[in-house]
Protein backbone atom coordinates (compact mmCIF):
# COMPACT_ATOMS: atom_id res chain seq x y z
CA UNK A 1 0.00 0.00 0.00
CA UNK A 2 2.55 2.52 1.23
CA UNK A 3 5.35 0.84 2.80
CA UNK A 4 7.50 -0.78 0.20
CA UNK A 5 8.21 -4.48 0.15
CA UNK A 6 10.64 -5.75 1.97
CA UNK A 7 14.16 -6.55 0.25
CA UNK A 8 15.04 -9.33 2.31
CA UNK A 9 12.88 -12.61 3.43
CA UNK A 10 13.21 -13.07 7.64
CA UNK A 11 15.23 -15.71 6.81
CA UNK A 12 14.81 -19.73 6.90
CA UNK A 13 16.28 -22.52 8.96
CA UNK A 14 19.86 -21.86 7.42
CA UNK A 15 20.07 -18.21 7.73
CA UNK A 16 17.48 -17.06 10.34
CA UNK A 17 20.14 -17.29 13.66
CA UNK A 18 22.84 -15.07 11.48
CA UNK A 19 20.76 -12.43 10.63
CA UNK A 20 18.16 -12.07 13.33
CA UNK A 21 19.00 -14.62 16.07
CA UNK A 22 20.09 -12.47 19.07
CA UNK A 23 17.23 -10.21 19.08
CA UNK A 24 15.03 -13.21 18.55
CA UNK A 25 16.80 -14.74 21.47
CA UNK A 26 16.88 -11.31 23.78
CA UNK A 27 13.05 -11.53 22.82
CA UNK A 28 12.61 -15.34 24.37
CA UNK A 29 14.93 -14.77 27.54
CA UNK A 30 11.96 -11.61 28.05
CA UNK A 31 9.31 -13.75 28.02
CA UNK A 32 10.41 -15.14 31.58
CA UNK A 33 9.61 -11.94 33.12
CA UNK A 34 6.25 -12.10 32.79
CA UNK A 35 4.28 -12.08 36.31
CA UNK A 36 3.35 -15.70 36.92
CA UNK A 37 -0.13 -17.75 39.00
CA UNK A 38 2.09 -16.95 42.36
CA UNK A 39 3.05 -13.07 41.72
CA UNK A 40 -1.21 -12.09 40.32
CA UNK A 41 -2.24 -14.17 44.01
CA UNK A 42 0.03 -12.68 46.36
CA UNK A 43 -0.93 -9.14 44.70
CA UNK A 44 -5.16 -9.98 44.81
CA UNK A 45 -4.56 -10.44 48.67
CA UNK A 46 -2.74 -6.94 49.45
CA UNK A 47 -4.84 -4.42 51.43
CA UNK A 48 -2.44 -1.63 50.79
CA UNK A 49 -0.44 0.00 47.42
CA UNK A 50 2.17 0.04 49.52
CA UNK A 51 2.00 -4.07 49.81
CA UNK A 52 1.48 -4.12 46.21
CA UNK A 53 4.70 -1.75 45.78
CA UNK A 54 6.23 -4.92 48.04
CA UNK A 55 5.36 -7.48 46.15
CA UNK A 56 6.28 -5.64 42.92
CA UNK A 57 9.25 -5.55 44.34
CA UNK A 58 10.01 -9.33 44.13
CA UNK A 59 9.42 -9.39 40.35
CA UNK A 60 10.33 -7.70 37.73
CA UNK A 61 9.19 -4.62 38.10
CA UNK A 62 11.73 -3.88 41.19
CA UNK A 63 13.83 -1.56 39.30
CA UNK A 64 11.34 0.57 37.44
CA UNK A 65 9.49 1.11 40.48
CA UNK A 66 12.67 1.70 43.48
CA UNK A 67 12.72 5.61 43.16
CA UNK A 68 8.49 5.08 43.71
CA UNK A 69 7.87 7.10 47.23
CA UNK A 70 4.05 6.52 47.11
CA UNK A 71 3.28 3.91 44.25
CA UNK A 72 -0.80 5.05 42.62
CA UNK A 73 -2.02 3.46 39.76
CA UNK A 74 -1.23 5.93 37.26
CA UNK A 75 2.43 6.07 38.52
CA UNK A 76 2.52 2.37 38.24
CA UNK A 77 1.23 2.99 34.98
CA UNK A 78 3.65 5.27 34.08
CA UNK A 79 6.75 3.47 35.29
CA UNK A 80 5.60 -0.29 33.73
CA UNK A 81 5.30 1.26 30.22
CA UNK A 82 8.72 2.93 29.93
CA UNK A 83 9.75 0.06 31.05
CA UNK A 84 8.17 -1.77 28.14
CA UNK A 85 9.80 1.22 26.08
CA UNK A 86 13.19 0.79 27.15
CA UNK A 87 12.81 -3.18 26.53
CA UNK A 88 11.50 -2.58 22.91
CA UNK A 89 14.05 0.25 22.26
CA UNK A 90 16.65 -1.86 23.31
CA UNK A 91 15.59 -4.57 20.51
CA UNK A 92 15.35 -2.16 17.99
CA UNK A 93 18.84 -0.97 18.09
CA UNK A 94 19.82 -5.12 17.39
CA UNK A 95 17.79 -5.18 14.28
CA UNK A 96 18.67 -5.35 11.04
CA UNK A 97 16.46 -5.47 8.04
CA UNK A 98 13.87 -6.79 7.50
CA UNK A 99 13.44 -7.24 11.29
CA UNK A 100 13.53 -3.35 11.72
CA UNK A 101 10.47 -2.32 9.44
CA UNK A 102 8.85 -5.18 11.11
CA UNK A 103 9.50 -3.16 14.75
CA UNK A 104 8.18 0.25 13.10
CA UNK A 105 5.34 -0.84 12.16
CA UNK A 106 4.39 -1.88 15.94
CA UNK A 107 5.28 1.72 16.29
CA UNK A 108 2.92 3.36 13.94
CA UNK A 109 -0.35 2.15 16.16
CA UNK A 110 0.90 4.48 18.99
CA UNK A 111 2.10 7.24 16.35
CA UNK A 112 -1.68 6.89 14.91
CA UNK A 113 -3.21 7.07 18.62
CA UNK A 114 -0.58 9.71 19.38
CA UNK A 115 -2.17 12.20 16.72
CA UNK A 116 -5.57 11.46 17.47
CA UNK A 117 -5.26 12.25 21.55
CA UNK A 118 -3.59 15.84 20.05
CA UNK A 119 -6.71 16.46 17.76
CA UNK A 120 -9.28 15.54 20.12
CA UNK A 121 -7.99 17.19 23.03
CA UNK A 122 -7.98 20.52 21.50
CA UNK A 123 -11.25 20.20 20.45
CA UNK A 124 -11.99 20.62 24.54
CA UNK A 125 -9.82 22.88 25.15
CA UNK A 126 -7.15 20.99 27.00
CA UNK A 127 -3.78 21.77 27.85
CA UNK A 128 -1.31 21.18 25.17
CA UNK A 129 1.43 19.97 28.13
CA UNK A 130 -0.95 17.83 29.33
CA UNK A 131 -1.68 15.69 26.17
CA UNK A 132 1.86 15.68 25.16
CA UNK A 133 1.83 14.20 28.55
CA UNK A 134 -0.32 11.19 27.88
CA UNK A 135 0.94 9.97 24.49
CA UNK A 136 2.40 7.04 24.57
CA UNK A 137 6.21 6.92 24.27
CA UNK A 138 6.60 4.69 21.45
CA UNK A 139 4.85 6.93 19.27
CA UNK A 140 6.21 10.15 19.76
CA UNK A 141 7.53 12.59 17.26
CA UNK A 142 10.03 15.30 17.92
CA UNK A 143 8.73 18.16 20.33
CA UNK A 144 8.30 20.71 17.71
CA UNK A 145 6.24 18.13 15.28
CA UNK A 146 3.98 17.42 18.40
CA UNK A 147 3.28 20.74 19.20
CA UNK A 148 2.79 22.15 16.01
CA UNK A 149 0.05 18.93 15.62
CA UNK A 150 -2.86 20.82 17.70
CA UNK A 151 -2.65 24.29 15.91
CA UNK A 152 -4.76 23.59 12.66
CA UNK A 153 -8.52 23.20 12.59
CA UNK A 154 -10.51 20.24 12.83
CA UNK A 155 -11.98 20.81 9.01
CA UNK A 156 -11.28 19.22 5.84
CA UNK A 157 -9.13 22.19 4.67
CA UNK A 158 -6.98 22.13 8.23
CA UNK A 159 -6.13 18.28 7.75
CA UNK A 160 -5.19 19.16 4.45
CA UNK A 161 -3.01 21.96 5.75
CA UNK A 162 -2.07 19.21 8.89
CA UNK A 163 -0.61 16.58 6.33
CA UNK A 164 0.98 19.38 4.09
CA UNK A 165 3.06 20.94 7.11
CA UNK A 166 3.82 18.37 9.56
CA UNK A 167 2.28 14.53 9.13
CA UNK A 168 3.94 14.70 5.56
CA UNK A 169 7.71 13.83 6.83
CA UNK A 170 6.74 11.10 9.17
CA UNK A 171 5.45 7.21 9.29
CA UNK A 172 2.34 7.92 9.36
CA UNK A 173 2.36 10.65 6.28
CA UNK A 174 1.44 8.25 3.74
CA UNK A 175 -2.05 6.75 5.95
CA UNK A 176 -3.32 10.09 6.04
CA UNK A 177 -2.31 11.27 2.72
CA UNK A 178 -4.48 7.85 1.57
CA UNK A 179 -7.54 9.47 4.28
CA UNK A 180 -6.98 12.80 2.60
CA UNK A 181 -7.22 11.49 -1.38
CA UNK A 182 -10.17 9.38 -0.37
CA UNK A 183 -12.10 12.18 1.18
CA UNK A 184 -11.49 14.37 -2.04
CA UNK A 185 -12.51 11.29 -4.31
CA UNK A 186 -16.16 11.01 -2.60
CA UNK A 187 -16.48 14.80 -2.55
CA UNK A 188 -17.36 14.35 1.22
CA UNK A 189 -18.31 17.21 3.45
CA UNK A 190 -18.75 16.91 6.67
CA UNK A 191 -21.83 16.64 7.92
CA UNK A 192 -21.09 14.90 11.53
CA UNK A 193 -20.26 16.19 14.84
CA UNK A 194 -16.42 17.07 15.59
CA UNK A 195 -16.08 14.49 17.88
CA UNK A 196 -17.40 11.64 15.61
CA UNK A 197 -15.38 13.14 13.00
CA UNK A 198 -12.29 12.03 14.74
CA UNK A 199 -13.10 9.15 15.46
CA UNK A 200 -13.48 8.54 11.24
CA UNK A 201 -10.36 9.76 10.87
CA UNK A 202 -8.65 7.82 13.88
CA UNK A 203 -10.21 4.20 12.60
CA UNK A 204 -9.17 5.34 8.97
CA UNK A 205 -5.42 5.70 9.46
CA UNK A 206 -5.48 2.46 11.78
CA UNK A 207 -7.29 0.52 8.86
CA UNK A 208 -4.77 1.85 6.43
CA UNK A 209 -2.09 0.69 8.82
CA UNK A 210 -3.75 -2.91 10.02
CA UNK A 211 -3.25 -3.46 5.78
CA UNK A 212 -0.08 -2.06 5.41
CA UNK A 213 1.06 -4.30 8.03
CA UNK A 214 -0.78 -7.12 6.56
CA UNK A 215 0.62 -6.75 3.17
CA UNK A 216 4.34 -6.28 4.96
CA UNK A 217 4.28 -10.02 6.83
CA UNK A 218 2.79 -11.27 3.19
CA UNK A 219 5.64 -10.42 1.45
CA UNK A 220 7.93 -11.86 4.09
CA UNK A 221 6.65 -14.96 4.04
CA UNK A 222 7.43 -18.18 6.15
CA UNK A 223 6.24 -18.56 9.90
CA UNK A 224 6.14 -14.41 10.26
CA UNK A 225 3.59 -14.05 7.41
CA UNK A 226 1.71 -17.74 8.83
CA UNK A 227 1.58 -16.19 12.36
CA UNK A 228 1.17 -12.54 11.95
CA UNK A 229 -1.58 -12.81 9.15
CA UNK A 230 -3.80 -14.53 11.59
CA UNK A 231 -2.88 -12.14 14.32
CA UNK A 232 -3.98 -9.23 12.33
CA UNK A 233 -7.09 -10.65 10.45
CA UNK A 234 -8.35 -10.88 14.01
CA UNK A 235 -7.07 -7.68 14.58
CA UNK A 236 -8.98 -6.49 11.62
CA UNK A 237 -11.89 -8.44 12.84
CA UNK A 238 -12.26 -6.80 15.87
CA UNK A 239 -11.96 -3.30 14.85
CA UNK A 240 -14.65 -3.95 12.65
CA UNK A 241 -17.26 -5.24 15.51
CA UNK A 242 -16.47 -2.49 17.79
CA UNK A 243 -16.76 0.11 14.80
CA UNK A 244 -20.23 -0.89 14.20
CA UNK A 245 -21.09 -1.87 18.32
CA UNK A 246 -20.08 1.55 18.94
CA UNK A 247 -21.78 3.29 15.83
CA UNK A 248 -25.18 2.64 17.82
CA UNK A 249 -26.67 5.89 18.65
CA UNK A 250 -24.18 8.09 16.72
CA UNK A 251 -24.62 9.68 13.17
CA UNK A 252 -22.53 6.72 11.69
CA UNK A 253 -25.33 4.32 12.31
CA UNK A 254 -28.05 6.14 10.30
CA UNK A 255 -28.90 3.76 7.02
CA UNK A 256 -27.31 6.78 4.53
CA UNK A 257 -23.93 6.59 6.18
CA UNK A 258 -24.10 2.83 6.71
CA UNK A 259 -23.02 1.84 3.91
CA UNK A 260 -20.89 4.95 3.18
CA UNK A 261 -18.61 6.27 5.48
CA UNK A 262 -19.05 3.04 8.44
CA UNK A 263 -18.14 0.22 5.78
CA UNK A 264 -15.18 1.99 4.10
CA UNK A 265 -13.56 1.99 7.97
CA UNK A 266 -13.57 -1.89 8.28
CA UNK A 267 -10.03 -3.43 7.07
CA UNK A 268 -9.97 -5.24 3.96
CA UNK A 269 -8.42 -8.03 5.68
CA UNK A 270 -9.71 -10.60 7.83
CA UNK A 271 -11.65 -13.33 8.55
CA UNK A 272 -14.66 -11.37 8.02
CA UNK A 273 -13.46 -9.72 4.78
CA UNK A 274 -15.44 -9.42 2.61
CA UNK A 275 -18.70 -11.19 3.25
CA UNK A 276 -19.24 -10.92 6.77
CA UNK A 277 -17.67 -6.55 6.55
CA UNK A 278 -20.99 -6.39 3.57
CA UNK A 279 -22.93 -7.59 5.98
CA UNK A 280 -22.17 -5.58 8.60
CA UNK A 281 -22.18 -2.20 6.23
CA UNK A 282 -26.57 -3.55 6.79
CA UNK A 283 -26.30 -4.01 10.48
CA UNK A 284 -28.50 -1.33 12.87
CA UNK A 285 -28.54 -2.49 16.14
CA UNK A 286 -27.03 -5.00 18.40
CA UNK A 287 -29.72 -7.96 17.10
CA UNK A 288 -28.71 -7.52 13.52
CA UNK A 289 -25.11 -7.27 14.86
CA UNK A 290 -25.58 -10.81 16.78
CA UNK A 291 -27.69 -12.73 13.78
CA UNK A 292 -24.23 -11.69 11.89
CA UNK A 293 -21.44 -12.87 14.24
CA UNK A 294 -23.56 -16.24 15.24
CA UNK A 295 -22.10 -17.00 11.38
CA UNK A 296 -18.86 -17.00 12.55
CA UNK A 297 -18.10 -19.35 15.24
CA UNK A 298 -15.06 -18.03 16.47
CA UNK A 299 -17.03 -14.60 17.41
CA UNK A 300 -20.39 -15.72 18.18
CA UNK A 301 -19.02 -17.25 21.92
CA UNK A 302 -17.98 -13.64 22.27
CA UNK A 303 -20.79 -11.55 21.15
CA UNK A 304 -22.70 -14.25 23.47
CA UNK A 305 -20.41 -12.66 26.15
CA UNK A 306 -22.13 -8.90 25.70
CA UNK A 307 -25.33 -10.42 24.73
CA UNK A 308 -25.18 -11.93 28.42
CA UNK A 309 -24.90 -8.64 29.93
CA UNK A 310 -21.92 -9.19 31.58
CA UNK A 311 -24.05 -11.73 33.76
CA UNK A 312 -20.49 -13.65 34.53
CA UNK A 313 -18.86 -10.15 35.43
CA UNK A 314 -16.95 -10.51 31.61
CA UNK A 315 -17.81 -7.80 29.38
CA UNK A 316 -17.22 -8.17 25.59
CA UNK A 317 -13.53 -6.44 25.89
CA UNK A 318 -12.56 -9.10 28.39
CA UNK A 319 -13.52 -11.76 25.69
CA UNK A 320 -11.40 -10.21 23.28
CA UNK A 321 -8.41 -9.57 25.67
CA UNK A 322 -9.03 -13.21 26.43
CA UNK A 323 -9.17 -14.32 22.71
CA UNK A 324 -5.55 -12.12 21.90
CA UNK A 325 -3.93 -13.61 24.91
CA UNK A 326 -4.80 -17.00 23.41
CA UNK A 327 -3.14 -15.90 20.50
CA UNK A 328 -0.30 -13.88 21.09
CA UNK A 329 0.99 -16.64 23.62
CA UNK A 330 0.88 -19.41 20.87
CA UNK A 331 3.33 -16.68 18.91
CA UNK A 332 5.85 -17.81 21.32
CA UNK A 333 5.79 -21.48 20.68
CA UNK A 334 7.29 -21.51 17.04
CA UNK A 335 10.62 -20.67 16.26
CA UNK A 336 12.03 -18.82 13.61
CA UNK A 337 10.44 -15.64 13.13
CA UNK A 338 9.22 -12.14 14.09
CA UNK A 339 5.37 -12.53 15.55
CA UNK A 340 7.05 -12.91 19.29
CA UNK A 341 8.07 -9.37 18.99
CA UNK A 342 4.71 -8.43 18.17
CA UNK A 343 3.45 -10.64 21.05
CA UNK A 344 5.50 -9.67 23.44
CA UNK A 345 4.81 -5.94 23.62
CA UNK A 346 0.70 -6.64 23.30
CA UNK A 347 0.85 -9.24 26.19
CA UNK A 348 3.22 -6.85 28.15
CA UNK A 349 0.30 -3.93 27.61
CA UNK A 350 -2.20 -6.65 28.97
CA UNK A 351 -0.12 -7.16 32.01
CA UNK A 352 0.21 -3.79 32.37
CA UNK A 353 -3.72 -3.31 32.51
CA UNK A 354 -3.65 -6.09 34.94
CA UNK A 355 -1.22 -4.66 37.23
CA UNK A 356 -3.54 -1.30 36.88
CA UNK A 357 -6.78 -2.86 37.85
CA UNK A 358 -5.35 -4.51 40.55
CA UNK A 359 -4.05 -1.49 42.53
CA UNK A 360 -7.30 0.19 41.51
CA UNK A 361 -9.38 -1.93 42.94
CA UNK A 362 -7.44 -1.88 46.00
CA UNK A 363 -7.25 1.93 46.30
CA UNK A 364 -11.18 2.08 45.82
CA UNK A 365 -11.89 -1.04 48.25
CA UNK A 366 -13.33 -3.02 45.20
CA UNK A 367 -12.05 -6.25 46.39
CA UNK A 368 -14.86 -8.19 45.16
CA UNK A 369 -13.90 -6.88 41.16
CA UNK A 370 -10.26 -7.37 41.83
CA UNK A 371 -10.38 -10.91 39.61
CA UNK A 372 -11.30 -9.75 36.64
CA UNK A 373 -7.95 -9.34 34.57
CA UNK A 374 -6.77 -11.80 31.85
CA UNK A 375 -3.08 -13.07 33.26
CA UNK A 376 -0.45 -13.84 30.71
CA UNK A 377 1.22 -17.36 30.50
CA UNK A 378 -0.79 -18.30 33.14
CA UNK A 379 -1.16 -21.92 33.96
CA UNK A 380 -4.73 -22.20 35.10
CA UNK A 381 -6.00 -20.35 31.38
CA UNK A 382 -8.70 -22.24 30.21
CA UNK A 383 -6.51 -22.78 27.15
CA UNK A 384 -4.01 -24.43 28.92
CA UNK A 385 -3.91 -28.43 29.15
CA UNK A 386 -2.98 -28.06 32.42
CA UNK A 387 -5.47 -25.68 33.46
CA UNK A 388 -8.32 -27.02 36.18
CA UNK A 389 -10.90 -25.28 34.29
CA UNK A 390 -9.61 -27.14 31.08
CA UNK A 391 -12.06 -30.20 31.78
CA UNK A 392 -15.06 -28.03 32.58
Amino acid sequence: MSTPAPKSTAGNMATFNILHGYPEALVRGMRSSFMGDADYHHLTQCETLDDVKLNLSETDYADALADMNTLIPTGLQKAAVEKLVTEFQYLRTQAIEPLSTFLDFITYEYMIENVMLLLKGTLSGRDINELIAQCHPLGMFKESTMRSIPTFESTPRGYQDLYQTVLVDTPVGPYFSLFLQETALRGEVSNVLEEVEIEIIKSSLIKYWIEDFAKYVDALGGETAAIMSDILKVRADTNAINITLNSFGTPLNEPAMRASDRKRLSPAVGHLYPAGTSMLADVGDEDELGRVLELFPQYSSIWNVHAAGGSDGKSIDDAFYERDVQMLELAFEGQMHFAAFYAYVKLKEQEIRNLVWISECILQQQKEEIHKFVPVFSFNAPWRAGSKKHGR
